[in-house]
């Protein structure tokens, strides 16, 4: 009997860093997979190790470590994968409109000193895990055919600042970017799923992409806060478990700010939760690790929104 495979049968091939190859040739693909495969390869398709007798590297590797050590590191197994993590994340993103032309950047890091990040100059729906780059943190360049992303010093400021940073995504959600550009930091205390995952969400002030002030700027909010709003640019996220659930928060971001939106229009005040709802919340956050700006705050003081505007309602004169 021939083997069926699904999408998710595919999804998981992708993830283990295998390649179309490793479906046998007499396997039924649902019409579902087949749409994944063909948008999926071969930019996700795992980039094998050059044939330059580089063997693993020796020892703990870091920043200092020999540029053998460094090269061989960057095509171990564990690397391969997390390069196709981040490719997968990228497609993601600018499937959803989150990013456009050659916008947004991912990072992960791969050693107390070291991080893997997306290249300049291409479309995060077409990456492919030979374009990465490994970088130190202080964003110097140590292997990677092509040049890491400008604004990868934003990411390393957030990995320095944070030592649960494990992930960091920036991408420009439409929707979160709006908020960014009119420094209306979105309203708290409306749905569950962002307090839990997120939180409050500052708005850092603009500076030039790119640039070390851009960096510190952010970096100086992430002690308290998971996801940051970049004035007139975007949003960027840190994770202390793995690339995707860096993204997942802007997904989240994204949502609640489309949502919000969405609601103002309805010519009728937004109804929040109380504080102790709140509370509970933050209770449920603070199990799980996820830091917030809001705990050890007086119960009054949880739902404060005083400066959260609607935008301006346009609405037809009554006939007289």
């Amino acid at each position: 009997m021939k083997k069926i495979i699904s999408a998710k049968d595919v999804e998981t091939l992708l993830r283990q860093g295998k390649t179309v190859d490793a479906i046998t040739a007499d396997a039924i693909l649902t019409p579902s997979a087949k749409d994944l495969l063909k948008s999926a390869q071969p930019r996700n398709a795992v980039v094998t190790k050059p044939a330059t007798g580089l063997s693993k590297p020796v020892g703990p590797i870091s920043s200092t470590s020999s540029q053998s050590d460094l090269d061989a590191f960057f095509f171990t197994e564990e690397l391969e994968e997390l390069k196709v993590q981040i490719c997968d994340v990228g497609r993601r993103m600018w499937e959803r409109a989150y990013v456009d032309g050659n916008g947004g950047n991912i990072a992960i890091r791969v050693a107390d000193d070291l991080a893997l990040c997306t290249p300049t100059l291409v479309s995060k729906g077409f990456m492919k895990p030979a374009d990465l780059c490994l970088v130190d943190l202080e964003g110097d360049q140590k292997a990677g055919k092509k040049k890491r992303t400008s604004e990868i010093l934003m990411h390393l400021e957030i990995m320095k600042r944070q030592p649960k940073a494990k992930a960091t995504a920036h991408c420009h959600p439409p929707h979160a970017t709006a908020f960014a550009v009119a420094g209306v930091e979105p309203p708290t205390c409306m749905i569950p799923e962002i307090e839990v995952f997120i939180g409050k969400v500052p708005i850092a002030p603009y500076r030039t992409p790119g640039t070390p002030e851009m960096g510190k700027l952010v970096a100086d909010l992430v002690d308290k806060h998971n996801t940051v709003l970049m004035g007139n640019h975007g949003a960027v996220s840190w994770s202390h478990q793995n690339v995707e659930d860096a993204y997942f928060k802007m997904e989240i971001l994204e949502a609640y700010c489309r949502t919000i939106w969405v609601a103002s229009q309805l010519g009728t005040p937004l109804k929040t939760m109380n504080p102790e709802q709140l509370k509970d919340l933050l209770n449920i956050k603070q199990n799980l690790g996820i830091p917030d700006s809001r705990f050890g705050l007086k119960e009054c003081e949880l739902c404060d929104n005083e400066e959260w505007r609607p935008g301006v309602m346009c609405a037809v004169p009554s006939q007289g």
